[in-house]
């Protein structure tokens, strides 16, 4: 399939890379953000524990959904790497490197969020844990899945910055999208400190939707100026 769409038109490049930019948002954002912020209380190992066993289909439907989401973000990374290399290969294969070690901590991510249900399912397997230790040592791997997507984050927002900077210098996509896709990045790196970013938080996820959803659209409706891409592929060197 990568084949294929590397064989495609950049037009065609651009506008799946939208596409898959908005499925990567919305599967993983649903099982990661909205369905864990619904269940798990991170104050309340026991509350937890009742929410997951209460609402399994829903829990499962979100791991489904992260699992999902690695999926497109790794076909998302590879689209990018072929419509910037024109620009700057070394520079977006870097950036390529980047969101696959972004996606690695994205499966990790992933496998923590099943862990809890595995431990509080586990029967026999787990009998020599009170009920209580059960639920927090549950608690312990949600606390951990936070952890790796703050990691996540930071790689996120540094595949951001390399990416702002390519648009940046692009003659196919509008400047002030890699401008702000940059300043983006940069509010995402900002979880190297998460208490730092957890306070600055409105800000950042302003920046992100300023940034982000228009690129999203833009490359959705309009692809990149396919004539100009040819130009720009044609002047690389060989």
């Amino acid at each position: 399939m990568l084949e294929r769409i590397a064989e495609t038109s950049p037009r065609f490049k651009g506008r799946m890379a939208g596409v898959f930019q908005g499925l990567e948002g919305l599967t993983f954002t649903f099982g990661q953000v909205i369905v864990l912020g619904k269940l798990v209380v991170f104050h309340d190992a026991s509350a937890t524990a009742a929410n997951i066993l209460g609402h399994q289909p829903l829990f499962r439907l979100g791991f489904a959904s992260c699992v999902m989401g690695v999926a497109f973000h790794i076909v998302w990374g590879f689209l990018f790497y072929e419509l910037f290399k024109v620009v700057n290969r070394r520079l977006s294969l870097l950036a390529a490197f980047v969101v696959l070690v972004a996606c690695a901590v994205q499966a990790v991510t992933t496998l923590l969020y099943i862990a809890p249900l595995s431990i509080l399912t586990g029967g026999a397997s787990v009998s020599a844990f009170s009920v209580p230790q059960l639920q927090m040592l549950a608690l312990i791997f949600f606390r951990l899945n936070g952890y790796a997507f703050d990691i996540y984050l930071i790689f996120f927002g540094l595949w951001c910055v390399l990416i702002g900077y390519l648009i940046f210098r692009s003659a196919f996509l509008p400047r002030i999208l890699g401008v702000l896709l940059a300043i983006d990045g940069l509010g995402w790196m900002l979880y190297l400190s998460p208490p730092l970013a957890a306070h600055l938080f409105p800000l950042i996820a302003t920046a992100a939707g300023l940034a982000e959803i228009p690129l999203e659209l833009w490359l959705i409706v309009a692809g990149v100026n396919a004539q100009r891409w040819r130009e720009q592929a044609a002047a690389m060197p060989r």
